[in-house]
């Protein structure tokens, strides 16, 4: 397989797997679930495809492996690349940049120059692993060079980019010296790919204004999904159910559970969260009697100081409403962990939860919202949604709530505790005909079906 080419290469940050050892010394892939993974994976199989990613070594040495049917071919990185290019300019300079909720983005040379030699490596790998007139999909914010690179090492091939976090507007764009290399680097892929149509927009109006009239790229809205019936049957799994009974037991059975699973970040809108359900139990429209809010997230960025800080406020604001608020039996008003889970805990807690509070900053889609009503099998629960979720465009039975207005955030609360079983259903159902029939595998066959008409075109 070192030698052979496809027709269809996914480039990403990361390959999507994580490697044990066998018996004889011989390092054995498997798939790993994370967000990326579990949209474009399952669109790749039986589709003759590779994948170009970090495999989380400095090895120089790393050979193909097969995984699923889908080939990987590994690109090894060494620390100091890996903290420049990821945790330095993929995340302390333009993760802040192109969410833009008002933490200070980050800017040092060496991130960018760690940037440029990354993306190049990677642009090198796929121009390798592509079959004559092949396509190359390259995804996200941390290769947003390689479709300029890959251009330049393939001019036969055709090439998209996905990106799936927001794209912030031309003039904040602008603060950063490096946009129009940025901007140039994604221009040259033949289709670039946004969950929104605010994203588009504002990806196009910057191409236009720093990059004038010579910019060709199709640019189009995709909106990303999860594989419906594989978490609805998982969520269904005699043990996930057991597991999610014995969780409400735990919670002292509540009347309602409002649930939040996040990654711990500034975006996400935990803080707000939190403080809405603090000052309902304050104001006594709630009570902590007859509710809890659970709180599950997982650490992220944890050496980086806005991540701390995030930490810290996080613990402050659950540790005030616990000394304040526990109900008759001791049990505390929030009950919150931060750890990664097990999948089938996440699923346990979406299957428990009655109303999921989505209360993002900004979010490229937030397949968090999806998983909850993919697991909603009984047709139960209700979703609060920010409108700041590129999942909020179509997911319109959720109830919608801006979470930088408290007021708002409550008053959605309140409504989703007090609607009747019978609106919940009309809701859940419609929310999972739309997740249903908008999965994964619409998402990807549109992108996939538009990048093989532009191959095909003579």
């Amino acid at each position: 397989m070192t030698n052979a080419t496809f027709p269809l290469v996914v480039v990403s940050n990361r390959l999507p797997v994580s490697f044990s050892v066998d018996e004889n010394g011989a390092r054995v892939p498997t798939l790993s679930p994370g967000g990326l993974v579990a949209a474009v994976a399952p669109s790749l199989q039986g589709r003759d495809a590779a994948w170009v990613g970090w495999d989380g070594t400095e090895s120089a040495d790393s050979e193909p492996a097969e995984v699923e049917g889908i080939a990987l071919f590994p690109v090894s990185l060494s620390q100091d690349l890996v903290e420049r290019h990821y945790e330095g300019f993929s995340n302390g300079t333009l993760w802040p940049l192109f969410h833009d909720v008002g933490v200070e983005s980050e800017f040092q040379e060496s991130w960018w120059e760690a940037y440029q030699e990354v993306d190049a490596t990677f642009a090198q790998r796929a121009a390798e692993v592509v079959a004559p007139g092949g396509i190359v999909w390259v995804h996200d914010y941390q290769m947003m060079l390689v479709p300029g690179l890959l251009r330049a090492l393939r001019p036969d091939v055709t090439i998209g980019y996905f990106h799936h976090i927001p794209f912030c507007a031309p003039q904040t764009l602008q603060s950063l010296p490096q946009h129009a290399e940025l901007l140039d680097g994604t221009a040259a892929a033949d289709i670039a790919g946004f969950q929104r149509k605010g994203d588009c927009d504002n990806f196009l109006k910057a191409a236009g204004k720093f990059l004038g009239a010579d910019v060709s790229v199709r640019a189009e809205t995709y909106p990303i999904s999860l594989d419906f019936t594989a978490v609805s049957t998982a969520s269904g799994d005699p043990h996930v159910l057991a597991r999610a009974a014995e969780l409400r037991s735990e919670w002292g059975d509540p009347r309602t559970v409002f649930l939040g699973v996040d990654r711990i970040d500034y975006t996400k809108g935990i803080p707000e969260r939190l403080e809405a359900y603090e000052a309902l139990l304050r104001s006594g429209q709630l009570t902590v009697e007859d509710t809890v809010m659970v709180q599950a997230g997982s650490p992220s960025r944890e050496n980086v100081p806005s991540y701390q800080a995030l930490r810290a406020r996080i613990d402050a604001i659950v540790s005030r409403i616990n000394q304040e608020f526990q109900s008759s039996d001791g049990r505390p008003a929030v009950i919150y962990s931060a750890q990664n889970l097990e999948r089938a805990e996440m699923l346990a807690l979406f299957v428990a939860g009655d109303v999921m509070v989505v209360s993002s900053l900004r979010d490229g889609m937030n397949l968090v919202a999806k998983e909850f009503v993919a697991c909603k099998n009984d047709e139960s629960g209700v979703l609060i949604l920010s409108p700041f979720t590129g999942a909020a465009d179509r997911m319109v039975d959720a109830l919608i709530a801006d979470p930088t207005t408290s007021v708002e955030l409550q008053s959605a609360m309140l409504q989703a505790t007090a609607m009747t079983p019978e609106e919940q259903q009309r809701r859940m159902v419609a929310l999972r005909e739309e997740v249903r029939t908008h999965d994964v595998a619409w998402w990807a066959e549109r992108i996939l079906t538009d990048l093989a008409s532009k191959a095909t075109r003579p």
